[in-house]
Protein backbone atom coordinates (compact mmCIF):
# COMPACT_ATOMS: atom_id res chain seq x y z
CA UNK A 1 0.00 0.00 0.00
CA UNK A 2 2.56 2.45 0.98
CA UNK A 3 4.29 1.85 -2.47
CA UNK A 4 1.20 2.76 -4.02
CA UNK A 5 0.88 6.12 -1.88
CA UNK A 6 1.04 8.77 -4.84
CA UNK A 7 -1.44 6.87 -6.79
CA UNK A 8 -3.80 6.85 -4.42
CA UNK A 9 -4.08 10.43 -3.70
CA UNK A 10 -4.02 11.36 -7.52
CA UNK A 11 -7.65 8.66 -7.87
CA UNK A 12 -10.54 10.68 -7.86
CA UNK A 13 -12.30 8.40 -4.71
CA UNK A 14 -9.81 10.17 -2.56
CA UNK A 15 -10.19 13.84 -4.19
CA UNK A 16 -13.06 14.48 -1.18
CA UNK A 17 -11.59 13.82 1.57
CA UNK A 18 -7.39 13.16 1.21
CA UNK A 19 -6.68 13.72 4.51
CA UNK A 20 -6.16 10.21 6.10
CA UNK A 21 -3.63 9.57 3.31
CA UNK A 22 -1.76 12.63 4.37
CA UNK A 23 -1.65 11.57 7.37
CA UNK A 24 -0.39 7.98 6.76
CA UNK A 25 1.92 9.55 4.83
CA UNK A 26 3.13 11.54 7.65
CA UNK A 27 4.34 8.66 9.14
CA UNK A 28 7.59 8.17 6.75
CA UNK A 29 8.33 12.09 6.27
CA UNK A 30 10.36 11.48 3.54
CA UNK A 31 8.81 8.76 1.44
CA UNK A 32 10.49 7.12 -1.26
CA UNK A 33 9.82 3.88 -3.63
CA UNK A 34 12.08 1.84 -6.07
CA UNK A 35 11.35 4.08 -9.25
CA UNK A 36 8.55 7.21 -8.14
CA UNK A 37 9.46 10.67 -6.56
CA UNK A 38 10.44 11.74 -2.98
CA UNK A 39 7.92 12.79 -1.01
CA UNK A 40 7.70 15.14 1.56
CA UNK A 41 4.80 15.42 3.38
CA UNK A 42 5.79 17.16 6.98
CA UNK A 43 5.69 21.35 7.90
CA UNK A 44 9.52 21.66 8.34
CA UNK A 45 10.81 19.48 5.83
CA UNK A 46 8.48 21.18 3.25
CA UNK A 47 9.68 24.92 4.56
CA UNK A 48 13.10 24.01 4.26
CA UNK A 49 13.15 22.59 0.92
CA UNK A 50 10.77 25.53 -0.66
CA UNK A 51 13.99 27.85 0.65
CA UNK A 52 16.59 25.70 -1.05
CA UNK A 53 18.54 26.62 -3.78
CA UNK A 54 18.79 23.19 -4.26
CA UNK A 55 15.64 22.47 -5.20
CA UNK A 56 15.05 23.34 -8.80
CA UNK A 57 11.52 23.99 -10.04
CA UNK A 58 12.44 23.69 -13.76
CA UNK A 59 10.92 20.60 -15.35
CA UNK A 60 13.78 21.17 -17.88
CA UNK A 61 16.41 19.28 -14.76
CA UNK A 62 13.51 16.52 -14.48
CA UNK A 63 14.42 13.21 -14.96
CA UNK A 64 11.06 11.37 -14.54
CA UNK A 65 10.43 7.53 -14.55
CA UNK A 66 7.72 6.00 -16.96
CA UNK A 67 6.67 4.77 -13.68
CA UNK A 68 6.26 7.78 -12.29
CA UNK A 69 2.44 8.61 -11.74
CA UNK A 70 3.05 12.58 -12.47
CA UNK A 71 5.34 11.55 -15.26
CA UNK A 72 4.54 13.34 -18.53
CA UNK A 73 6.22 14.73 -21.29
CA UNK A 74 8.14 17.41 -20.12
CA UNK A 75 9.91 18.42 -23.13
CA UNK A 76 11.18 22.02 -23.95
CA UNK A 77 9.21 21.53 -27.80
CA UNK A 78 6.70 24.44 -26.46
CA UNK A 79 5.80 27.34 -28.61
CA UNK A 80 6.08 29.91 -25.70
CA UNK A 81 9.01 30.04 -23.06
CA UNK A 82 8.76 28.99 -19.42
CA UNK A 83 7.06 31.09 -17.44
CA UNK A 84 8.94 32.31 -14.15
CA UNK A 85 6.95 29.32 -11.99
CA UNK A 86 8.63 27.10 -13.76
CA UNK A 87 12.24 28.91 -13.73
CA UNK A 88 14.95 29.46 -11.28
CA UNK A 89 17.27 32.58 -10.24
CA UNK A 90 18.49 34.43 -12.12
CA UNK A 91 16.19 34.39 -15.04
CA UNK A 92 13.09 33.39 -12.33
CA UNK A 93 13.97 36.77 -10.49
CA UNK A 94 14.41 38.72 -13.44
CA UNK A 95 10.94 37.99 -14.99
CA UNK A 96 9.25 38.27 -11.76
CA UNK A 97 10.38 41.81 -10.88
CA UNK A 98 9.34 43.14 -14.30
CA UNK A 99 5.68 41.73 -13.62
CA UNK A 100 5.38 42.90 -9.90
CA UNK A 101 6.32 46.61 -11.69
CA UNK A 102 2.75 47.39 -12.62
CA UNK A 103 1.45 44.74 -9.78
CA UNK A 104 2.39 45.56 -6.02
CA UNK A 105 5.04 47.32 -3.96
CA UNK A 106 6.92 49.29 -4.93
CA UNK A 107 6.59 50.33 -8.10
CA UNK A 108 2.54 49.76 -7.82
CA UNK A 109 1.67 49.52 -4.12
CA UNK A 110 -2.14 50.72 -3.80
CA UNK A 111 -2.73 48.55 -7.17
CA UNK A 112 -4.78 45.71 -4.48
CA UNK A 113 -5.91 48.24 -2.36
CA UNK A 114 -7.29 50.58 -4.95
CA UNK A 115 -9.56 47.78 -6.13
CA UNK A 116 -11.68 46.90 -3.49
CA UNK A 117 -14.52 49.29 -4.79
CA UNK A 118 -14.62 47.80 -8.18
CA UNK A 119 -14.37 43.92 -6.05
CA UNK A 120 -17.24 45.05 -3.84
CA UNK A 121 -19.24 45.81 -7.07
CA UNK A 122 -18.49 42.60 -8.90
CA UNK A 123 -19.61 40.19 -5.48
CA UNK A 124 -22.66 42.69 -4.88
CA UNK A 125 -23.72 42.23 -8.55
CA UNK A 126 -23.41 38.17 -8.58
CA UNK A 127 -25.26 37.98 -5.48
CA UNK A 128 -27.66 40.18 -6.98
CA UNK A 129 -28.09 38.15 -10.20
CA UNK A 130 -28.34 34.76 -7.82
CA UNK A 131 -31.44 36.91 -6.02
CA UNK A 132 -32.69 37.49 -9.09
CA UNK A 133 -32.64 33.69 -10.44
CA UNK A 134 -35.65 31.38 -10.71
CA UNK A 135 -35.19 29.55 -7.58
CA UNK A 136 -33.07 29.76 -4.36
CA UNK A 137 -33.63 26.04 -3.92
CA UNK A 138 -30.53 24.95 -5.69
CA UNK A 139 -27.86 27.14 -6.92
CA UNK A 140 -24.35 26.27 -8.18
CA UNK A 141 -22.56 28.22 -6.04
CA UNK A 142 -19.11 28.08 -7.97
CA UNK A 143 -21.13 28.17 -11.47
CA UNK A 144 -22.80 31.36 -10.06
CA UNK A 145 -20.27 33.06 -7.92
CA UNK A 146 -17.37 31.30 -7.15
CA UNK A 147 -16.01 31.07 -11.12
CA UNK A 148 -17.18 34.21 -12.23
CA UNK A 149 -16.13 36.48 -9.73
CA UNK A 150 -12.31 36.34 -9.77
CA UNK A 151 -12.32 35.85 -13.58
CA UNK A 152 -14.15 38.66 -14.48
CA UNK A 153 -11.31 40.48 -11.28
CA UNK A 154 -7.90 38.62 -13.63
CA UNK A 155 -9.81 40.10 -16.92
CA UNK A 156 -10.32 43.62 -15.43
CA UNK A 157 -6.71 43.55 -13.82
CA UNK A 158 -5.20 41.94 -17.34
CA UNK A 159 -7.19 43.68 -19.81
CA UNK A 160 -8.86 40.78 -21.34
CA UNK A 161 -12.12 41.54 -22.72
CA UNK A 162 -14.40 39.68 -20.05
CA UNK A 163 -16.65 38.18 -23.03
CA UNK A 164 -14.35 35.99 -23.87
CA UNK A 165 -13.90 34.15 -20.98
CA UNK A 166 -15.50 31.28 -23.16
CA UNK A 167 -12.56 31.29 -25.49
CA UNK A 168 -9.73 30.79 -22.86
CA UNK A 169 -12.39 28.51 -20.58
CA UNK A 170 -11.41 25.66 -22.45
CA UNK A 171 -7.53 26.34 -23.04
CA UNK A 172 -7.15 27.58 -19.47
CA UNK A 173 -8.40 24.00 -18.06
CA UNK A 174 -6.52 22.10 -20.26
CA UNK A 175 -3.44 23.44 -19.13
CA UNK A 176 -4.43 23.33 -15.12
CA UNK A 177 -5.05 19.76 -15.54
CA UNK A 178 -1.38 19.21 -17.40
CA UNK A 179 -0.81 19.89 -13.65
CA UNK A 180 -1.99 16.59 -12.38
CA UNK A 181 -2.24 14.07 -15.48
CA UNK A 182 -4.21 10.78 -15.36
CA UNK A 183 -1.78 7.80 -14.40
CA UNK A 184 -3.20 5.79 -16.87
CA UNK A 185 -3.55 8.15 -19.22
CA UNK A 186 -0.77 8.45 -22.62
CA UNK A 187 1.97 11.45 -21.41
CA UNK A 188 2.54 12.09 -24.92
CA UNK A 189 -1.50 12.83 -25.83
CA UNK A 190 -1.25 14.52 -22.26
CA UNK A 191 1.46 16.70 -23.46
CA UNK A 192 0.27 17.90 -27.00
CA UNK A 193 -2.78 18.82 -25.91
CA UNK A 194 -1.49 21.48 -22.89
CA UNK A 195 0.68 22.06 -25.94
CA UNK A 196 -1.63 22.72 -27.80
CA UNK A 197 -3.71 24.60 -25.43
CA UNK A 198 -1.02 26.77 -24.92
CA UNK A 199 -0.13 27.70 -28.70
CA UNK A 200 -4.26 28.91 -29.05
CA UNK A 201 -3.82 31.26 -25.76
CA UNK A 202 -0.74 32.54 -26.77
CA UNK A 203 -2.06 33.75 -30.14
CA UNK A 204 -4.99 35.04 -28.37
CA UNK A 205 -3.28 37.00 -26.22
CA UNK A 206 -0.21 37.78 -28.45
CA UNK A 207 -3.40 39.25 -30.66
CA UNK A 208 -4.34 41.79 -27.18
CA UNK A 209 -0.79 42.61 -26.57
CA UNK A 210 -0.39 44.22 -30.31
CA UNK A 211 -3.62 45.78 -29.90
CA UNK A 212 -2.34 47.32 -26.31
CA UNK A 213 1.13 48.25 -27.76
CA UNK A 214 -0.75 50.28 -30.70
CA UNK A 215 -3.60 51.70 -27.86
CA UNK A 216 -2.39 51.37 -24.47
CA UNK A 217 -4.36 51.61 -21.46
CA UNK A 218 -4.12 51.30 -18.13
CA UNK A 219 -4.04 47.52 -17.78
CA UNK A 220 -1.27 44.87 -16.90
CA UNK A 221 -1.08 43.73 -20.26
CA UNK A 222 -0.53 47.26 -21.60
CA UNK A 223 1.95 47.66 -18.92
CA UNK A 224 4.21 44.35 -19.32
CA UNK A 225 4.16 45.24 -23.06
CA UNK A 226 5.34 48.84 -22.45
CA UNK A 227 8.23 48.52 -20.39
CA UNK A 228 11.07 49.26 -22.08
CA UNK A 229 13.76 51.27 -19.63
CA UNK A 230 13.98 49.33 -15.91
CA UNK A 231 16.85 48.11 -14.29
CA UNK A 232 15.52 44.09 -15.32
CA UNK A 233 15.25 45.70 -19.06
CA UNK A 234 12.04 44.41 -20.86
CA UNK A 235 10.39 41.27 -21.43
CA UNK A 236 10.68 39.78 -24.57
CA UNK A 237 7.28 39.40 -26.69
CA UNK A 238 6.69 35.79 -26.16
CA UNK A 239 8.22 36.02 -22.64
CA UNK A 240 4.86 38.67 -22.03
CA UNK A 241 2.63 36.31 -23.69
CA UNK A 242 3.76 33.61 -21.29
CA UNK A 243 3.24 35.75 -18.46
CA UNK A 244 0.24 36.65 -19.45
CA UNK A 245 -1.51 33.61 -19.95
CA UNK A 246 0.46 32.55 -16.44
CA UNK A 247 -1.29 35.37 -14.96
CA UNK A 248 -5.21 34.80 -16.14
CA UNK A 249 -4.75 30.88 -15.40
CA UNK A 250 -3.57 31.21 -12.04
CA UNK A 251 -5.04 34.20 -11.35
CA UNK A 252 -8.66 32.85 -11.46
CA UNK A 253 -7.72 29.15 -10.90
CA UNK A 254 -6.54 28.81 -7.11
CA UNK A 255 -9.12 31.79 -5.80
CA UNK A 256 -12.39 29.41 -7.82
CA UNK A 257 -10.94 26.94 -5.21
CA UNK A 258 -10.22 29.40 -1.98
CA UNK A 259 -13.73 30.54 -2.32
CA UNK A 260 -15.40 27.37 -2.69
CA UNK A 261 -13.16 25.47 -0.45
CA UNK A 262 -14.53 28.35 1.72
CA UNK A 263 -17.80 28.22 2.08
CA UNK A 264 -18.13 24.55 2.23
CA UNK A 265 -16.04 24.75 5.44
CA UNK A 266 -18.32 27.27 6.54
CA UNK A 267 -21.37 25.77 5.83
CA UNK A 268 -20.05 22.57 7.74
CA UNK A 269 -18.88 25.15 10.67
CA UNK A 270 -22.59 27.14 11.24
CA UNK A 271 -21.00 28.58 14.56
CA UNK A 272 -18.36 30.17 12.72
CA UNK A 273 -20.54 31.27 9.42
CA UNK A 274 -22.28 32.95 12.01
CA UNK A 275 -19.81 34.69 13.74
CA UNK A 276 -18.67 35.63 10.09
CA UNK A 277 -21.92 37.16 9.60
CA UNK A 278 -22.01 39.34 12.94
CA UNK A 279 -18.17 40.40 12.22
CA UNK A 280 -17.29 40.50 8.56
CA UNK A 281 -13.42 41.65 10.01
CA UNK A 282 -13.30 37.74 10.79
CA UNK A 283 -13.04 37.19 7.35
CA UNK A 284 -9.45 37.47 7.48
CA UNK A 285 -8.21 35.01 10.14
CA UNK A 286 -10.75 33.08 8.21
CA UNK A 287 -9.03 33.01 4.87
CA UNK A 288 -5.73 32.87 6.92
CA UNK A 289 -7.14 29.39 8.11
CA UNK A 290 -8.67 28.11 5.38
CA UNK A 291 -5.34 28.37 3.06
CA UNK A 292 -3.89 26.33 6.00
CA UNK A 293 -7.06 23.70 6.66
CA UNK A 294 -8.29 23.39 2.90
CA UNK A 295 -5.24 24.89 0.41
CA UNK A 296 -6.63 25.43 -2.92
CA UNK A 297 -2.99 23.93 -4.04
CA UNK A 298 -2.51 20.58 -2.74
CA UNK A 299 0.91 19.83 -3.42
CA UNK A 300 4.05 20.81 -5.92
CA UNK A 301 4.93 18.12 -7.66
CA UNK A 302 7.60 18.02 -10.30
CA UNK A 303 10.44 19.72 -8.38
CA UNK A 304 14.21 18.68 -8.74
CA UNK A 305 17.42 18.46 -7.18
CA UNK A 306 20.50 20.15 -8.69
CA UNK A 307 22.73 18.40 -5.67
CA UNK A 308 22.22 15.67 -3.05
CA UNK A 309 20.61 16.78 -0.19
CA UNK A 310 20.42 15.17 3.26
CA UNK A 311 16.85 15.02 4.99
CA UNK A 312 16.26 13.12 8.36
CA UNK A 313 19.10 11.07 7.87
CA UNK A 314 18.26 10.10 3.97
CA UNK A 315 19.61 11.28 0.82
CA UNK A 316 17.98 12.65 -1.71
CA UNK A 317 20.55 12.55 -4.58
CA UNK A 318 21.27 14.92 -7.38
CA UNK A 319 18.74 14.42 -10.10
CA UNK A 320 16.22 13.15 -8.35
CA UNK A 321 12.14 14.17 -8.62
CA UNK A 322 10.66 15.95 -5.02
CA UNK A 323 6.82 16.63 -4.92
CA UNK A 324 5.83 18.81 -2.04
CA UNK A 325 2.46 17.73 0.09
CA UNK A 326 1.81 21.19 1.31
CA UNK A 327 -1.61 20.27 2.02
CA UNK A 328 -0.20 17.65 4.50
CA UNK A 329 2.56 19.63 5.83
CA UNK A 330 -0.43 22.18 6.74
CA UNK A 331 -1.95 19.34 8.88
CA UNK A 332 1.17 18.23 10.90
CA UNK A 333 0.64 18.01 14.65
CA UNK A 334 4.43 18.93 15.27
CA UNK A 335 3.68 22.58 13.87
CA UNK A 336 -0.36 22.78 14.23
CA UNK A 337 -2.21 21.72 17.32
CA UNK A 338 -5.26 19.82 16.51
CA UNK A 339 -4.37 20.42 12.90
CA UNK A 340 -7.46 18.33 11.59
CA UNK A 341 -9.66 21.41 13.34
CA UNK A 342 -10.91 24.34 11.63
CA UNK A 343 -10.39 26.88 14.21
CA UNK A 344 -10.12 30.76 12.50
CA UNK A 345 -8.97 31.89 16.22
CA UNK A 346 -5.64 30.26 15.93
CA UNK A 347 -2.70 32.14 17.24
CA UNK A 348 -0.11 31.35 14.60
CA UNK A 349 -1.50 30.06 11.16
CA UNK A 350 1.88 30.70 9.32
CA UNK A 351 0.27 27.97 6.46
CA UNK A 352 1.82 26.88 3.48
CA UNK A 353 -1.24 27.46 1.60
CA UNK A 354 0.47 29.89 -0.84
CA UNK A 355 3.79 28.70 -0.69
CA UNK A 356 6.97 30.24 0.44
CA UNK A 357 10.30 31.38 -0.60
CA UNK A 358 11.34 32.81 -4.16
CA UNK A 359 7.89 31.11 -5.65
CA UNK A 360 5.26 31.84 -2.99
CA UNK A 361 2.14 32.73 -4.42
CA UNK A 362 2.78 35.31 -6.78
CA UNK A 363 -0.77 37.12 -6.50
CA UNK A 364 -1.61 36.06 -3.03
CA UNK A 365 -2.31 39.96 -1.95
CA UNK A 366 -5.24 39.81 -4.50
CA UNK A 367 -6.56 36.41 -4.08
CA UNK A 368 -6.79 36.95 0.15
CA UNK A 369 -8.67 40.27 -0.36
CA UNK A 370 -11.09 38.62 -3.13
CA UNK A 371 -11.70 35.44 -0.87
CA UNK A 372 -12.25 38.09 2.03
CA UNK A 373 -14.60 39.76 0.34
CA UNK A 374 -16.72 36.67 -1.35
CA UNK A 375 -17.34 35.41 2.36
CA UNK A 376 -17.82 37.91 4.44
CA UNK A 377 -20.89 38.70 1.86
CA UNK A 378 -22.20 35.67 1.12
CA UNK A 379 -22.48 35.20 4.87
CA UNK A 380 -24.13 38.45 5.39
CA UNK A 381 -26.58 38.24 2.45
CA UNK A 382 -27.44 34.54 2.00
CA UNK A 383 -30.32 33.57 4.97
CA UNK A 384 -30.01 30.16 6.51
CA UNK A 385 -28.00 28.89 3.56
CA UNK A 386 -27.58 24.69 3.64
CA UNK A 387 -25.58 22.38 1.75
CA UNK A 388 -27.33 19.80 -0.67
CA UNK A 389 -24.38 17.43 -1.36
CA UNK A 390 -21.65 16.83 1.12
CA UNK A 391 -19.50 16.02 -0.13
CA UNK A 392 -20.08 17.68 -3.31
CA UNK A 393 -18.66 16.23 -6.47
CA UNK A 394 -14.87 17.31 -6.96
CA UNK A 395 -12.54 18.81 -10.14
CA UNK A 396 -10.63 15.72 -11.30
CA UNK A 397 -7.35 17.62 -10.90
CA UNK A 398 -5.82 16.62 -7.23
CA UNK A 399 -3.26 19.43 -7.31
CA UNK A 400 -5.89 22.44 -7.73
CA UNK A 401 -8.27 20.55 -5.50
CA UNK A 402 -11.73 21.89 -4.91
CA UNK A 403 -15.41 21.11 -5.65
CA UNK A 404 -16.05 21.62 -9.37
CA UNK A 405 -19.95 22.39 -8.13
CA UNK A 406 -21.10 23.46 -4.82
CA UNK A 407 -25.25 22.83 -4.67
CA UNK A 408 -26.72 24.97 -1.87
CA UNK A 409 -30.21 26.15 -0.86
CA UNK A 410 -31.27 29.55 0.78
CA UNK A 411 -34.05 31.43 1.93
CA UNK A 412 -33.72 34.28 1.04
CA UNK A 413 -30.80 36.85 -0.48
CA UNK A 414 -30.78 40.19 1.97
CA UNK A 415 -30.53 43.36 -0.15
CA UNK A 416 -26.88 45.00 -0.41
Amino acid sequence: MRKAMLRQIIDYSSRADPYPLYEELRRTPLFHDADGPYLVSTYHEILGLLHDPRISSDPRNLTLPSSDPLAEDEGDDSALPPVFLKLDPPDHDRLRRITNRPFGPPHSPHRIHGMRGELEGIVTGLIDGIAGSDSLDRIDLVDQFSYPFPVTVICRLLGVPREDESRFHGWADTIAASLDPDPDADPAQQHKGASDAQMELGMYLAGLIEERRNNPGEDMLSQLAAVTEAPDGSMSTLEVISTAALLLIAGHETTVNLITNGMLTLLRHPDVLQRLREYPDLSVPIVEELLRYEPPVQMLPRRSTLADIEMGGVNIPKGATVSLILASGNRDPKRFENPDRFDPDRGDIQHLGLGSGIHSCFGAPLARLEAQQALSELARRLENPRLLEDPPPYRQNAVLRGPRHLPIACDGIRTA
